[in-house]
């Protein structure tokens, strides 16, 4: 049954007190009140363990499910080059309100207004929190706090630790959370897998999970639920992600009715090592900060085959600076890739099949000596000599767009939370601030923010107003879910067919970056949808799960997330195929200027779209209006 669109409780009034506003309207639960509430948070990245460490903090009894042997090991600690922050000292004009610009317009108008105020708001705070905690930020030799610039701003207001700001930063959330599991308030169950969202009376009341290690399948329940499990770029098969980052826990809430937004928005970063052969498994990124040192080129001839230090200044093409000469080299993430792919494909490449651009950075390390350039980005050095084998101090990087970040995820209101009441997304699997496009350095900024920020007041404003009673495990709500994924998993290792469950993911891989990656169009997006139909389709007739449900099992933990990410990219290709216009990182070749640049359409599209699961038939697309008040949407030009 239809449900349409619930409210998305946008506040009313000037855009610049509204978190404030809404904040202070919000009802509170006595301390000792929360102390008989649980709480359920699944997933310990940045999100996850910044929000179980602040409800657990408030009082509330916390379980957190980590897929994990130690949250410690949540994909945030992958995130390499800083986090955004509108400094309350800026020495070039930076503010929160440039910052909120920056982010709307980054987005390409395609994310809520006050939303992305709301995030710039809390920016500040999100860094006197870390720097408390002990997160080692970069310093200036005075004390104060380094910053660097990143792409789409044309100041410098990213806070890092060297490459390694993800990790720093999910230290200091651990800490927080490891503290909250020694009083005793947070029950922390590790190498736990979440299959399947309960729901009793429409609310969503727990989780059923798998124990990677027994294969026992538990049910959790509790008064609301917190989904923080990150994105879904591993439906592209080569992605940037972990290789066990799945989209499992979103994808069930979605089946049980939880919308699901914009999940064409996918981000393809410019900075990655290229891919070696078809039979590597996962991509690794180079930071986007390299691009504040590095310079972008390519040799000026088709089919070059010199080194790089053997071709002439004038004749190489700095192309982001020949054509965003504003921004050059910190043009943002979407523009950035599609140049180089362009470039690529018209037979300029560098490397092996000519799939490569030059990331250099001898200018830098010239000026200023290799020892200033390692000191900023030593372990990205390190981790690239080590991959390819060559020095990049000495040689120009190697480096080529890869699947990344997803802007999509599932659709949440001002108060994060779903179409579902009680379930709450968090971080980078709920659609919120970065519209169709993703700034550098602003996911973990994000995460921080709905977790340490906004959830803790949210939440409990929902806890006040609905008092339901605790839900036993042996609930018929609890029974059926389990019975479903008991069903799911028989199916799975009871298949007889001869096929490795990788074999099946890397074909949808390879049809979902050719038919809906850096480029889109329609006759690629309808051809897509039927292959990936066609390969679903073989999936269950041939594919092959040896072992037992009982027990480790890692090809079956791996048939289970991608029997989810046949789903999933038939959504993403019927979105892209749907929203009819160029936007950020959905770059519809059939729209799109002389000058190959996005063309949006503000008249018909400037509004999230929303997908209801429809059990019986193909899924119904919902809009959301966008209303821009304090910033009228633009066309989006970096020259």
């Amino acid at each position: 049954m239809t449900k349409g669109l619930p409210d998305p409780r946008i506040p009313a009034g000037p855009l610049a007190d509204a978190w404030r506003r809404t904040r202070e309207g919000l009802p509170l639960i006595s301390p000792l009140r929360k102390g008989q509430m649980d709480v359920l948070v699944v997933g310990t990245g940045l999100a996850g363990a910044s929000a179980a460490a602040t409800l657990a903090e408030q009082g509330y009894r916390v379980t957190v499910l980590s897929f994990h042997d130690s949250p410690r090991r949540a994909h945030s600690v992958a995130a390499q080059g800083g986090i955004n922050a509108a400094r309350s000292v800026a020495v070039d004009g930076d503010s929160v309100s440039r910052l909120f610009a920056d982010t709307l317009k980054g987005g390409d108008f395609r994310a809520r207004e006050a939303g992305c105020q709301r995030l710039a708001e809390i920016s500040s705070g999100i860094i006197d929190q870390c720097v408390a905690q002990g997160v080692p930020f970069a310093r200036e030799y005075g004390g104060s706090l380094a910053t660097r610039s990143f792409g789409g701003a044309l100041v410098s207001r990213t806070f890092y630790a060297r490459g390694q700001t993800g990790q720093q930063l999910l230290y200091g959330a651990y800490q927080a959370l490891m503290r909250q599991v020694e009083l005793g308030r947070v029950q922390l169950l590790t190498r736990r897998d979440v299959l399947e969202l309960i729901t009793v009376d429409g609310v969503a009341r727990g989780v059923v999970a798998r124990h990677l290690l027994s294969g026992e399948l538990e049910v959790h329940t509790a008064r609301t639920v917190l989904l923080c499990t990150g994105g879904y770029s591993n439906v592209y098969f080569l992605s940037t992600n972990a290789l066990k980052s799945n989209t499992s826990a979103i994808w069930r809430a979605h089946r049980k009715g939880a919308l699901f937004a914009n999940p064409c928005f996918t981000q393809i970063h410019p900075t990655c090592i290229p891919s070696g052969d078809v039979f590597q498994s996962k991509l690794t990124l180079m930071s986007e900060s390299l691009r504040n040192d590095g310079r972008v080129w390519l040799p000026t001839n088709p089919g070059e085959t010199r080194q790089p230090d053997a071709i002439p200044e004038e004749e190489r093409d700095y192309f982001l600076e020949r054509l965003y000469p504003t921004y050059g080299n910190m043009t943002p993430r979407d523009v950035a890739s599609r140049r180089a792919r362009e470039l690529c494909n018209a037979g300029r490449g560098v490397g092996p099949g000519g799939r490569s651009v030059y990331l250099d950075l001898t200018d830098a390390i010239r000026a200023e000596g290799k020892d200033a350039i390692a000191a900023r980005y030593g372990n990205l050095m390190t981790m690239y000599e080590r991959i390819s084998g060559d020095d990049p101090y000495k040689k120009p990087m190697r480096i080529y767009p890869a699947p990344h970040y997803t802007m999509g995820g599932l659709w949440v209101d001002y108060h994060l939370m779903s179409s579902i009441p009680g379930l709450f997304v968090l971080g980078e699997a709920n659609y919120s601030e970065h519209g169709a496009n993703r700034l550098g350095a602003s996911a973990l900024m994000q995460g921080l923010a709905d977790g340490y920020f906004i959830a803790p007041s949210t939440v409990t404003a929902w806890l006040a107003g609905n008092s339901a009673q605790d839900v036993a495990t042996d609930h018929p709500a609890c029974r059926e879910a389990l019975e479903s994924t008991h069903r799911r998993i028989s199916q799975l290792i009871n298949s007889s067919g001869s096929t490795p469950v990788d074999n099946f993911h890397r074909e949808l891989g390879s049809v979902m970056i050719d038919r809906c990656g850096i480029s889109r169009n329609a006759d690629g997006l309808r051809e897509g949808l039927e292959q990936v139909k066609t390969l679903e389709e073989r999936f269950e007739a041939e594919v092959r799960v040896p072992g037992e449900a009982s027990g480790p099992n890692a090809e079956l933990e791996k048939a289970l997330r991608v029997k989810d990410f046949f789903g999933l990219a038939q959504l993403m290709l019927r979105d892209a195929l749907a929203r009819e216009e160029s936007c950020g990182a959905h770059f519809r070749e059939e729209h799109q200027s002389d000058e190959g640049e996005a063309r949006r359409d503000d008249v018909n599209f400037a509004h999230i779209a929303a997908w209801e699961h429809n059990t019986n038939g193909e899924p119904i697309r919902h809009s959301e209006p966008l209303q821009f008040t304090a910033l009228q949407p633009s066309t989006r030009s970096y020259k």
